[in-house]
């Protein structure tokens, strides 16, 4: 099969021929349909990601048609149509036990723990515990954005953030997962605060429901004006990108007894990230991290985008071959983009 593979961290990758995987006895083989670029992707391979491991293929964001599945798969068989979250469980731990396979004590990841879906096909463990089924009628493209972004936000907005009809909600970074966050918090009833230094992206918020804008390349303290815009703080504020800057920007930006959620991730060589706890403990603030969603959580999701009230095909800007990943996936680190770029593996 082709893939997309590299050889050191932060060198270019190169698309080329590699052998096709095999389903583990617990797992399934995925011909990949649709997989998204996500800036996620770009962290592994600039080397932030301990668990990866070279030569490497990255990808995690995928749909596709199980082609092939293990021994030990009782609900799931060749020819369906399905789509995975970017973290899959193992199904048997304690954290798993209690519904929390989002955070699994022995957690894989396609595209970071083993080799992902930048390729014609990828291996999944764990099928039954893992994979989602793709309802009629939804395309891979779609299906592809909801297993890492667009799940990741949703968890972030609505079940971490818990946000309410009525409240203010600052999204700081408008990519994949803070456009994502932008329509869900808006569909929730919130009013929405979308920030970002792209006024490309500001645009694509404001299409989304965002009812304010803060352009962070022309504001000096985005915190100062997202307070100023709602009026003393946003109730719940999403760090969508992960940085130092935006994190604290997050965090700074909110009315008391707010909320703050990190989805982004924050490298640093120093392994650790600034954070403001001064105000956090004045304003009896909570900090929370959101880290994907449990496939057992998708359906009442899935029925907001059947139903139309979450369109995540609107978030879908750009589609490419394999043969364009590479640029594209370096170009990530200058500028994440706005909207969700999917790499179509078979044309």
């Amino acid at each position: 099969m082709r893939a997309v593979v590299f050889e050191r961290f932060g060198e270019a990758p190169e698309v080329r021929d590699v052998a096709d995987p095999r389903a583990p006895e617990h797992g399934v083989v995925v011909r990949v349909e649709t997989t998204g670029l996500c800036r996620s992707d770009w962290h592994g391979w600039q080397g932030h990601d301990p668990d990866i491991a070279l030569p490497h293929v990255p990808g995690h964001e995928l749909a596709g048609v199980v082609e092939a599945v293990g021994d030990r798969v009782t609900g799931w068989r060749p020819g369906d149509r399905v789509t995975v979250p970017f973290v899959c469980a193992c199904g048997g731990c304690a954290a798993c036990a209690a519904g929390d396979q989002q955070v699994c004590e022995r957690q894989t990841q396609p595209g970071f723990t083993h080799w992902g879906s930048f390729a014609e096909h990828v291996a999944l463990d764990h099928a039954d515990v893992n994979l989602v089924a793709v309802p009629d009628g939804m395309s891979f493209a779609t299906a592809a954005s909801l297993g890492c972004r667009f799940a990741t936000a949703y968890r972030a907005v609505v079940q971490q953030g818990r946000a309410a009809a009525g409240e203010w909600v600052a999204v700081h970074g408008c990519g994949g997962v803070g456009l994502s966050a932008v329509m869900i918090a808006a569909a929730s009833g919130a009013r929405v605060v979308a920030v970002d230094v792209a006024q490309g992206a500001l645009d694509l918020a404001r299409k989304f429901g965002a009812a304010e804008g803060v352009d962070a390349a022309r504001t000096c303290d985005t915190a100062a004006a997202v307070r100023d815009v709602t009026g003393g703080g946003a109730h719940l504020s999403l760090d969508a990108l992960g940085s130092p800057a935006t994190c604290a920007a997050s965090v700074n930006g909110l009315r008391r007894r707010g909320r703050h959620v990190q989805v982004g991730l924050l490298p640093s060589p120093t392994g650790t990230t600034p954070v403001p706890m001064a105000r956090a403990v004045a304003f009896e603030l909570e900090l929370l991290g959101s880290h994907g969603m449990a496939a057992h959580t998708y359906p009442p999701m899935l029925e907001l985008v059947r139903s139309g009230v979450l369109r995540p095909d609107l978030l879908v800007t750009a589609t490419i071959p394999l043969t364009a990943v590479p640029p594209a996936l370096a170009a990530m680190g200058a500028a994440p983009g706005a909207g969700v770029t999917v790499i179509e593996p078979w044309s």
